[in-house]
C-alpha cells in the first residue's frame, strides 16, 4: 500500500514538471508584451506654433456671376432639345426649340392683316387727294372731303395697329427659339422633347464657368470686423486641402432676418484657380487677424464622444494623452491644441486601432544609426 502511494506522488509530481514553464497546473499564464513599433520620421510630427487666422467664419458655395434661368415665353410643347448638361454653348446657339405652328399662323394671319389695311389706307389717301382736288375747283363740298380725312386718319391708325401686330407675332415666333445668351455651360436641362412648356416654365439654366465667386455668409455679430477688399482664406469640398484665396468684393446692405447672417461677395484672387462646377460647398476666414498656437492634423486625433486623445512618443514609448482642441482652422484644416501638449512634443500623424498604452517604439533612423555604428 505505502509503495502504490509512493508511485501516485511520483507519477503528480512528473506530469507537474512537464507542464510548458514549468508551471503548476491551474497557474495563470504571464501576458505577452505588445511588439515593438517600428516607425518612419514621417509618422510622426513635432509640434511647433504656426499661425491661425482670427478673422469671422464665412461659409457658403462657389457660384458664378453670371448666370440665366432660361424660361418658356410661350405656351408651346418642346419638339427639339439640342443641348444638354455639361456642354459648352455659345451666345446665340440655340439650345432648344418649341412649337410654332400655331404662331406662324398667327403670323400669316397679321400679315394679310397688314396689307389689307396698307391697301385701304393708301386707297383713303387717294380719295382725299382728289377731293382736295375737287374742292379746289368749286366741284365738292367741303363736308364731303372731311368725311374723307376721318376715313383716312382711321385706315393710318388700323394700319399702325396692324403693324405692331405683325410685329408682337414675329416675336413670339422668335420665342420659340430659345438660345444661348452668352458664352458659357448648360449646367442645368428642366425639359425634354414632347413636354408642354406653360409661360414662365423654367426650361434650363446657363453659366458662365469663368465668372466664379464665393458667395458666403458671415455671422452678423462680426459685421464690424468686415471690409471690402479684404483677404479671405478658404477651402472647397472636392479639392481636397487645396487652399483658396480671394477678396472681399461687395457686401450685402440687408441682414437676413430669419439666421442673422449678411451676405458677402469673394472673388477669387487668382480667376484661373477657381473650379469651374457650381455649387460647391466652401468654408473659410476672412483675415482680420491671427495668432500663434499648436496645431494638430484631424488625422492625429483619436475621438471617443466629446473626448480626444493623441499618442506621443517619448522615451522610446507611446503614451496616450487627453487633449482638449478648437475648432478647425478653414485655412490650413487643422485644429488649435488648447491643453495637454506642449512646443516640441511628438506624436503620431495616424496612429492605427492596435497601438496600446506604454507600448515601445523604435524609429528607422535611429536603427540605421545604430547599425551605421556597429558596422565601423
Amino acid at each position: 500500500m505505502r509503495l502504490v502511494l509512493t508511485l501516485l506522488v511520483s507519477a503528480g509530481l512528473l506530469a507537474g514538471c512537464g507542464r510548458p514553464g514549468g508551471d503548476p497546473a491551474g497557474a495563470p499564464q504571464a501576458k505577452e508584451a505588445p511588439p515593438v513599433l517600428l516607425l518612419a520620421p514621417e509618422d510622426l510630427r513635432t509640434l511647433a506654433p504656426s499661425r491661425l487666422a482670427q478673422g469671422p467664419v464665412i461659409t457658403g458655395s462657389v457660384e458664378p456671376a453670371r448666370r440665366a434661368d432660361l424660361r418658356a415665353e410661350v405656351s408651346a410643347v418642346v419638339v427639339q432639345v439640342l443641348k444638354d448638361n455639361g456642354e459648352t454653348v455659345r451666345a446665340g446657339d440655340l439650345l432648344m426649340r418649341l412649337d410654332d405652328t400655331s404662331l406662324r399662323d398667327g403670323l400669316s394671319s397679321a400679315e394679310e392683316a397688314l396689307r389689307a389695311a396698307t391697301q385701304a389706307f393708301a386707297q383713303a389717301e387717294r380719295t382725299v387727294e382728289r377731293l382736295k382736288t375737287l374742292q379746289a375747283q368749286g366741284m365738292t363740298s367741303t363736308q364731303a372731303l372731311e368725311d374723307a380725312e376721318v376715313r383716312r386718319n382711321a385706315a393710318q391708325s388700323e394700319l399702325a395697329a396692324a403693324r405692331a401686330r405683325v410685329v408682337s407675332a414675329r416675336q413670339q415666333l422668335q420665342r420659340t427659339l430659345v438660345r444661348a445668351p452668352f458664352a458659357g455651360v448648360v449646367s442645368e436641362r428642366k425639359a425634354s422633347t414632347g413636354d408642354t412648356a406653360q409661360v414662365g416654365k423654367e426650361l434650363l439654366k446657363v453659366i458662365d464657368p469663368r465668372s466664379m465667386r464665393f458667395e458666403g455668409l458671415v455671422s452678423a455679430d462680426r459685421l464690424g470686423e468686415l471690409k471690402l477688399g479684404q483677404a479671405v482664406s478658404f477651402r472647397i469640398n472636392g479639392f481636397g486641402d487645396a487652399p483658396f484665396e480671394g477678396r472681399i468684393e461687395r457686401i450685402d446692405a440687408a441682414v437676413n432676418t430669419a439666421t442673422r447672417q449678411v451676405g458677402v461677395m469673394v472673388a477669387f484672387t487668382d480667376p484661373d484657380a477657381a473650379p469651374r462646377v457650381a455649387g460647391l460647398f466652401a468654408e473659410g476666414r476672412i483675415d482680420s487677424g491671427d495668432v500663434q498656437a499648436l496645431t494638430l492634423p484631424e488625422g492625429a486625433l483619436v475621438r471617443a464622444g466629446d473626448q480626444a486623445h493623441v499618442w506621443r512618443a517619448d522615451g522610446g514609448k507611446l503614451q496616450k494623452v487627453a487633449v482638449r482642441v478648437g475648432d478647425r482652422d478653414p485655412r490650413s484644416g487643422e485644429f488649435p491644441v488648447l491643453e495637454g501638449l506642449k512646443a516640441g512634443d511628438r506624436v503620431l500623424r495616424n496612429p492605427g486601432s492596435a497601438v496600446t498604452d506604454g507600448q515601445a517604439y523604435e524609429t528607422t533612423a535611429a536603427m540605421a544609426s545604430a547599425a551605421a555604428s556597429a558596422a565601423r
